[in-house]
């Protein structure tokens, strides 16, 4: 709905700023063009920080018990280095 209103109010604005125009002018008119800029920059930004968000938002995962195995980062000496492997521990 809101994304509706937002949509129409922008349309309304470009409607109305097209009806009112004048002869373009470098003397007149630059701050009504600067104040419609920011009156449609206000309405265009305000819908999109109204809108929801991409993601679906936080969702509640229980708990429960701790998985039977994991796996576990493990520093071993190979005889040159300290390297680093991947090792599954099961407790």
């Amino acid at each position: 709905m809101k994304m509706t209103f937002a949509a129409i109010a922008a349309i309304a604005t470009i409607a109305v700023g097209s009806l009112a125009t004048t002869p373009a002018s470098a003397q007149r008119g630059l701050g009504a063009a600067v104040a419609g800029g920011i009156i449609g920059g206000a309405i265009v930004g305000g819908a999109i920080a109204s809108s929801r968000p991409a993601y679906g938002g936080p969702v509640y995962v229980e708990e429960g018990a701790p998985p039977p195995c994991r796996w576990v980062r493990e520093r071993f000496w190979d005889g040159y280095n300290w390297r680093f492997r991947r090792v599954e521990v099961c407790d």
